[in-house]
């Protein structure tokens, strides 16, 4: 028995004494899964209805400190309770951990009873509402890359995280020999996944040391992000089993190639894919070209959504496979969206902006809110671009701080009549503690150049 499972088999599993522990997650603003290891038999009593975790979770940083200046929650208002809400269509067993299982939850407000509007999960599942008011079901796939490192989490820990060492000595894109090296990693990771309910594809050594790729099936947009959430702490957690850490930093060092989470996107309609039309150039259909033109015109207002730290924008180098510019190309993989699948029923756009420190609800959620735009306000789409598109002078930039791309966010009507002025100003303050964060650290590369020289 694999994958996802029922209530009625969680009971006959329970009953068996297969699985002993459940684990009623939440995912944060960090895209990272909190929550609670419920004994089975109370979660079959009462867990699978309710349970209750502190709303300072979706208020916090990195590091889980509690910064002022939310208006969801704070020291004055006493961090009080939500509701987390099992959605029992994600229950599944966890292969890699003995006897468990896992389920998702949504959150509720204790009080007004209704969905927690800037709930990762929720703000995701507002704009899948409005492409299906559309008439459309979006269908995404996100790509996840990562570092793999020779030691565990606790070693560079404990070693003040300096002389890191990826668990491989070169360049590994597409080389079969080195990721042959790290399959006591990545064929558990591959197949204990699968076992989980999550299709994965493939996965491939990526174009730097030690880094890795998964690729995971495309599916409708809210199970995309839940399998992305999943396959995330799965890595982690079976890396670790492994002895290895694996990193989801985008850019670890500044000498190395950064980690992308690329987002592959299509609306369908009444089954068949609406991008797709034979008859258009690059079989490219009006309501794909609206899209792509939302995309580009809101791009700088999302950008926050697609790299939310301040490590995030490190990874915008020209001649590093990230991009640097907002535009879009046939299979061009130096613009920041490329067109795949020219010619094919398969045809979609590929946003190649995101890092791997996204939460793909609020990417994913981010991508709908501008690419449905230009669908509602039948904007045209440029031509694409071609050659190196990091040397076009004439091709506006990505944001390139998190600064920039905060004060983007912040004046972006689109996203606020998309997602709720709440959604938008809770996510502004994240922004800000962030950089507040950093503004105050005395960084060792300072250190370094002025200690003496200044």
């Amino acid at each position: 028995m694999t994958g996802l499972m029922t209530f009625d088999e969680l009971k006959k599993e329970a009953k068996a004494g297969s699985i002993d522990t459940v684990l009623v997650c939440l995912v944060d603003m960090q895209g990272r899964l909190m929550g609670k290891r419920f004994h089975v038999s109370n979660f079959l009593e009462s867990g699978h209805v309710e349970t209750h975790c502190c709303n300072y979770l979706l208020a916090t940083d990195l590091e889980m400190a509690t910064p002022d200046g939310f208006a969801a929650t704070s020291w004055a208002s006493g961090y009080g309770d939500y509701v987390m809400k099992p959605d029992l269509s994600t229950l599944r067993r966890i292969p890699w951990l003995d006897g468990t299982a896992l389920v998702i939850c949504d959150l509720i407000d204790h009080h007004s009873h209704e969905p927690v509007p800037h709930s990762p999960r929720q703000i995701l599942k507002t704009q899948v509402a409005r492409a299906e008011a559309m008439g459309f079901s979006p269908q995404m796939a996100t790509e996840l890359e990562f570092f793999l490192f020779e030691q565990s989490f606790d070693a560079i820990r404990r070693g003040g995280f300096r002389d890191l060492m990826p668990i491989s000595g070169y360049n590994e894109d597409y080389n079969i020999l080195q990721t042959t090296r790290e399959e006591h990693v990545m064929r558990p990771i591959r197949n204990q996944l699968v076992a989980a309910g999550v299709p994965v594809e493939n996965s491939k050594g990526e174009a730097e040391t030690g880094q890795e790729e998964l690729n995971i099936r495309y599916a409708d947009a809210l199970l995309t992000a839940d399998h992305h959430t999943i396959a995330k702490q799965a890595i982690k957690e079976i890396a670790d089993q492994m002895g290895h850490a694996a990193s989801f930093m985008p850019k670890w060092h500044h000498a190395k190639v950064g980690s992308a989470a690329h987002i592959h996107q299509s609306l369908f309609r009444d089954g068949e894919n609406a991008f797709h039309d034979a008859t258009r150039d690059h079989t490219m259909s009006d309501t794909m070209a609206a899209y792509i033109a939302g995309l580009l015109k809101y791009s700088t207002e999302g950008t926050y959504f697609l790299a939310p730290y301040i490590n995030s924008y490190k990874r915008f180098v020209p001649g590093t496979f990230a991009p640097t510019k907002i535009a879009w190309s046939i299979d061009n993989r130096t613009a920041g969206y490329r067109l795949v699948g020219d010619g094919t029923k398969g045809v979609r756009i590929e946003c190649r902006i995101p890092g791997s420190d996204i939460n793909p609800y609020l990417a994913c959620a981010a991508q709908l809110a501008a690419g449905l735009s230009g669908i509602e306000e039948g904007l045209t789409l440029s031509p694409p671009v071609s050659g190196d598109v990091y040397g076009m002078d004439d091709v506006p930039e990505i944001p390139c701080t998190l600064r920039a791309a905060t004060e983007a966010l912040r004046n972006s009507d689109m996203l606020r009549r998309t997602t709720g002025d709440w959604v938008i100003d809770h996510y502004i303050r994240a922004a800000e503690v962030e950089q507040e964060t950093f503004d105050a650290i005395v960084t060792d590369w300072e250190v370094m150049r002025g200690f003496e020289r200044a």
